[in-house]
This record gives C-alpha cells, structure tokens and sequence, in this order.
C-alpha cells in the first residue's frame, strides 16, 4: 500500500482527518499516510496545483495513489471514504446489514448535524470574536448564541451517552471532536458548555491516536493544551489575540484574492 497524501493545516476541519488517519494506523499496520502542510500564509490552497485537487480551495484535501491518485474534498467526504477503503473491519462504523444499516444512518445524523450547523456556527463565531478587523456585537452574539444552542443539542444526546453512536467510538466522534475543542477560540467559557460535552471533549483527547492526529502538520499540541487550562482567558488571552490578528491578515488576503479571482 502507497501512503495517502493528506494536504492539512493545524485547523478543527484539518485535525479531524489526521485524527482519523492515526486512528487507521494505529489499528492498520498497513496503512500509511503523508502529511503535507499547507501554508494560509502563503495561499497555497488558492495556488492552481491545489485547486486542481480541491476546486473550493480549501483544506483538507486528499490524493490516494492507490486509486489512481483520486482526490477528495470536504471533511466529511474525507472521512467516509476513509473509512469506506480503509476500515474493512468496521472498527471505527458498522457494517451495512442488519443492525448496522440504522447505526449508519445515525452516524450520517451527527456527521451531517455537526457539517451543517457545529462547524459553520463555531467558524463564524471564531471570525467574529478574533478575526473581524472591526467589532460587531450583533455578529459575536448571534454566533456565539447558536453555538451554545447547538452544545444543548449534543448535550440530550451525551449526557447518558458516551459516543455519539451506539456503544463505541466512531468516526461520528471523529467528525465532531476537534470543533468542540475550541469552543473557547469561539469565545465560550467552561460555564457556556454543558459538563457532558466537557467529558465528551476529553474522552476524545485521552485517545493516543488523537494526540497524534492533533500535533498535525505542525508537531505539537501545545496551543490545544493552553486552550484547555482552566484559566485561558486570564493566562493566554494576549497571545491568543496576537495569534488573531496574525491569522486575521491572512483571511483578510484571501478574501481579497477570492475577490479578485471572481472580477
């Protein structure tokens, strides 16, 4: 088996893919991955060589070479291709009889719920609170609210529930794990998230192959680690501003280019 190429960046979106992929090699032995960076600083994911692999010009993205170099784009995609040519055991889903039919179609509810509504509800409220070059209450409230309102959701399911789905972990979890991470880049606070998605959130991160899938492409875990202290918002709240406002003039950049591109 040849290594996939992943083309990630230190992002939920990104991570929950690596995730999945440490997830594979650790109960795989045969399966392999590569990890190429992609640098928002730089715009390469507008460059033309990667949008001939992801049109949207987004990461993550991946090639398999063992498919004759096919390409596949969106996270959730990624993951169900994943696990569609790489978990023949089912390990991280169920097969589709039986039983398995239904559990499947529930995985599909909590993908599609936290593609649909978790990560696009954080992202805003993540743009809003540390991107936004000007301050808007209305955007950071309306944002911020809704996230809230979706961690109520998971919480009627998570609170007699240790996963998503069934009785085991799954690549339901691996989808929505790494957005709830960083509900404090988002601007909540440990009182804002139900104590089930806390447990939740940390019984994802107590899994080795998750470390590893978050220290993807950039080799550590230490801003996730900060973003976990009790105290963030009195300890690293400066360098989280600074990091902001890095990352700000990026998105600023590629807006631009996403402008231009269209005139």
């Amino acid at each position: 088996m040849q290594p996939l190429i992943l083309y990630t960046a230190g992002t939920p979106n990104g991570q929950k893919v690596s995730n999945f992929t440490e997830e594979l090699k650790a109960v795989y032995p045969d399966f392999k991955v590569d990890y190429q960076s992609i640098s928002f600083g730089k715009n390469e994911q507008k460059e033309p060589w990667f949008l001939a692999i992801n049109p949207n010009g987004r990461i993550p993205a991946l090639k398999d070479p063992n498919r004759n170099d096919f390409c596949v784009f969106e996270t959730a995609s990624i993951i169900l291709y994943l696990e569609k040519h790489y978990d023949p055991k089912h390990i991280f889903s169920w097969s589709d009889e039986g039983d398995g039919v239904d559990k499947r179609t529930e995985i599909l509810n909590w993908i599609f719920f936290v593609h649909g509504g978790v990560g696009p509800m954080m992202g805003q409220s993540n743009h809003f609170v540390r991107y936004a070059p000007e301050d808007i209450p209305y955007g950071k409230n309306r944002y911020m609210t809704e996230t809230k309102r979706l961690f109520q959701v998971l919480d009627i399911r998570l609170k007699d529930h240790d996963w998503l789905v069934g009785d085991k972990y799954s690549i339901a979890d691996i989808n929505a794990y790494p957005w709830l991470q960083y509900y404090k880049w988002a601007g909540l606070h440990d009182e804002d998230v139900p104590q089930s998605v806390r447990d939740y959130i940390d019984r994802n991160w107590n899994r080795p192959a998750v470390r590893e899938g978050m220290k993807v492409p950039n080799g550590t875990t230490d801003w996730v680690e900060k973003m976990r202290s009790k105290d963030f918002f009195e300890k690293y709240e400066q360098e989280a501003a600074e990091k902001a406002a890095t990352a700000s003039k990026w998105i600023q950049d590629g807006m631009k280019k996403d402008r231009e591109s269209k005139a």
